[in-house]
């Protein structure tokens, strides 16, 4: 069983890099262990929790700027801005229901070194776009920061972005820097009963290409929507296609009327109000509606929207599964129902060449040690990352083997 190592601060952070470095240990990475699951297990010596590097270190309203140890809860930060009705506008989900945990434990470290988005991503970006500033320490045992708390402080290679998705195999992040912005005065959401794929992406990309500014476009065939917490949306038996509108509460109202009368020819458009519409998105966001089944295996497949109703209907042709949309189409959350095919082939074989990848999300440790997690890379760049990994972890002691079996 691996040792649990807590360290204290960023000395002691730094301290145990330097040993592990040069005994050649190696260390999985946690923040709260809400994410342990997601990716290929690791087999390590040492267990390095951050959860001892926590707090908000500086929270500047005016500036749009907050700085937190790593290991701070989600929760925490997202609390402290909403006293100043700010968020982060990248919209970050929580994995914890998706894993059978409990909800609410997710830490920023984690949140940015698996660059964790929700709906709101194809508008407001995803989270390394957000990411300003780190201080970290490398495989090598060596120190460093990257970034600044504005945009235009970043010279030199950007870092950050390097690190946001890494899933901890680079650096071990201490402390990371993250803009924030206005929290919207009005969120209403715009639902269309009834449609299939097709006519649900159809719709999306009409209201995604009007000026209305639509902030989520999510659809759900009728088997996931009946998985969702709203009676009056799950109990109808209907598919549902959700668009959300948010913003000052006039330009809201008048954008819902300007869009409903754009969505007539779709068919039955009904209304969420502010609370309903925050409670759909959380479902939508944390994969709720998958939650329910916890042995089944779970996909994200992003791909390009056009062809995501294809794609679906090509791996229901081999497999039980159901599925539901995100981003307009452009990200296809997969269930699987267990068995004991070859079901990666199945989900990626689905995809035609160079139009998407494929990321198996929830699986049994012996099934994510035995495919491939994250989309098998092209040679030239799986050896650049494996150039990347050298670069920052030469001795491989960093979450071995967390994404992909070599690194």
């Amino acid at each position: 069983m691996a040792s649990i190592l807590r360290p204290a601060d960023e000395k002691q952070l730094r301290e145990i890099l330097v040993f592990s470095a040069a005994n050649k240990s190696t260390l999985e990475i946690i923040g709260a262990g809400t994410k342990r699951a997601l990716g290929r297990p690791v087999s390590a010596q040492h267990r390095l929790e951050l959860s001892e590097l926590a707090g908000i270190e500086l929270y500047e309203p005016e500036e749009l700027v907050l700085t937190a140890a790593a290991g701070t809860k989600l929760a925490h930060i997202e609390a402290a801005l909403r006293t100043h009705r700010q968020q982060l506008a990248f919209e970050p989900m929580d994995y914890s229901v998706l894993f059978g945990q409990r909800p609410g434990e997710a830490t920023i470290g984690g949140v940015i070194a698996c660059n964790l988005s929700g709906p709101r991503r194809f508008k407001a970006g995803a989270a390394r776009d957000h990411f300003l500033g780190v201080h970290c320490v490398s495989g090598r045992g060596e120190e460093f920061k990257s970034g600044g708390r504005v945009v235009k402080n970043v010279t030199g290679y950007d870092l950050c972005k390097l690190l946001a998705g890494s899933y901890g195999t680079l650096a071990v992040m201490s402390r990371v820097t993250i803009k924030v912005l206005p929290a919207p005065e009005e969120t209403n959401t715009l639902i269309v009963h009834g449609l299939d794929d097709a006519q649900a992406v159809a719709a999306m990309n009409v209201a995604l290409r009007s000026p209305h500014d639509v902030s989520g476009a999510a659809h759900l065939p009728a088997d996931a929507a009946s998985s969702l917490g709203m009676s009056s949306l799950s109990s109808s038996g209907r598919a549902v296609t959700a668009l959300r509108l948010e913003g000052f509460g006039p330009s809201v109202v008048a954008r819902v009327e300007a869009l409903v009368d754009l969505l007539a020819p779709f068919g039955d458009v009904s209304l969420l109000e502010a609370t309903a519409s925050t409670v759909l998105w959380r479902e939508v966001r944390d994969v709720l509606p998958f939650a329910r089944h916890l042995d089944w295996p779970v996909w994200r497949l992003s791909v390009p929207p056009a062809q995501g109703p294809a794609i679906v209907q090509a791996i229901r042709d081999r497999i039980t599964c159901a599925a539901y949309y995100d981003w307009g189409g452009g990200l296809i959350w997969l269930a699987t129902e267990p068995s004991e095919t070859e079901e990666a082939e199945t989900v990626r074989g689905a995809i035609p060449p160079g139009s998407g990848h494929a990321t198996l999300v929830r699986a049994p440790a012996v099934v994510r040690a035995g495919v491939e997690v994250f989309q098998p890379q092209p040679r030239p760049l799986a050896e650049l990352t494996r150039r990347v990994k050298q670069g920052f972890d030469p001795l491989g002691i960093l979450n071995p083997g967390r994404m992909y079996a070599e690194l």
